[in-house]
């Protein structure tokens, strides 16, 4: 596995865990559940991908 994967997997948990801070349940109606959970996971996608990029790129500037 490379280290960019690993990293990937390291930042998919920190923004699970720093969203479960947040209560996004307000915001959708009752018994919608399963939407809930799609939105959530987009979102954790959608800030997972550029801090992921953020931190490798760098790590690979300060390589040099």
């Amino acid at each position: 596995m490379s280290a960019k994967a690993i990293l990937y997997i390291i930042v998919f948990v920190f923004t699970i865990w720093a969203l479960d801070a947040v209560n996004i349940n307000i915001i959708f109606k009752k018994n919608r559940v399963m939407q809930a959970r799609i939105v959530y996971l987009l979102i954790t996608i959608s800030i997972v991908y550029p801090v992921t990029n953020f931190l490798w790129d760098f790590f690979l500037l300060t390589k040099k």
